[in-house]
């Protein structure tokens, strides 16, 4: 059984294999990531900015993650760790058809295949957007509401938002709108690593603890 160092020190090989197969002069992703996808996230990133086609992989990435979403078995069958040589060829060649024939990804998926890791797709799909929104300048503010905010009121939020010191010069603001019954009311609004909570269930949450701490 592999420990948990051995299965990174898999992953890192695997991930330089897979980089170094695009020529050119090296480009270091923009943010540090971590866990075994953010690796071959990273990897998949360098490949890509060696051949100038991070938008192109980007975009299939996108068109991925949305087959991804629509069909569950298909992540059931690469996330099987019993699946045999052919059957991994004949999965690759299925989701290539999803990524529109991507070279960069077609051989993260072979190098994912021989580690036998191509349950990792998913997690690898979202570091890579995490490492695109950080190339473009972006910085991702998620508010978080009991019910869908209306187009008009996310509009004031960001406005609100981008005035915030948070926002540095030349950044652009990447909004979006989660909805969790469960704060009951307000907003939760996390940007970067800050997040504001100015839910109803955080404030009946201090009530109670300040209740509690009188009695």
């Amino acid at each position: 059984m592999f420990s948990a160092r051995s299965v990174a020190s898999v992953a890192r090989t695997g991930a330089r294999t897979f980089a170094a197969a695009a020529p050119g002069k090296s480009m270091k992703p923009p943010v540090a990531l971590f866990g075994v996808d953010g690796t071959y996230a990273s990897a998949l990133y360098t490949a890509s900015a060696k051949t100038s086609s991070l938008d192109a992989t980007h975009k299939a990435l996108t068109s991925l993650k949305g087959v991804l979403a629509k069909d569950p078995k298909l992540v059931r069958i690469l996330a099987s760790p019993t699946l045999k040589t052919d059957d991994k060829k004949l999965v690759i060649a299925e989701v290539m058809k999803a990524a529109g024939q991507d070279k960069s990804i077609k051989n993260l998926l072979e190098v994912l295949a021989e580690n036998n890791r191509l349950g990792l797709v998913g997690g690898i799909v979202e570091k890579f957007d995490v490492l695109m929104g950080a190339h473009r300048g972006e910085i991702e503010a998620i508010i978080t509401s009991a019910t869908q905010l209306d187009a008009k009121t996310v509009s004031k939020l960001e406005a609100a938002i981008s005035k915030s010191p948070l926002i540095g010069a030349g950044k652009k603001l990447k909004t979006t709108n989660k909805v969790d019954p469960s704060i009951i009311g307000g907003l939760v609004v996390e940007v970067g690593d800050r997040t504001i909570d100015l839910s109803i269930s955080s404030k009946v949450a201090k009530l109670n603890k300040m209740l509690t701490d009188a009695l």
